[in-house]
């Protein structure tokens, strides 16, 4: 079995991945008593949702910093 050497961004994607993940989740229970006719959560609950944005520019970053490495020196 072979393996790679990470890159530079590859701790970034995976950590921006998870942190992704988290907002999805967050959001799903947060719109689920929409479509149940329960009482909706607290604004903190809606906040927490924002983490799906946060995790999307973490990844996004980790990407970057990768090419840039991978890119030919001048």
């Amino acid at each position: 079995m072979s393996t790679s050497p990470s890159g530079a961004g590859d701790l970034l994607v995976r950590l921006g991945a998870i942190v992704f993940f988290v907002g999805a989740v967050a959001t799903l229970v947060t719109v689920a008593p929409l479509f149940l006719g329960t009482e909706p959560f607290p604004s903190i609950a809606y906040a927490v949702c924002m983490l799906m944005g946060v995790g999307f520019l973490i990844a996004a970053a980790g990407v970057v910093r990768s090419a840039l490495e991978a890119s030919p020196k001048q």
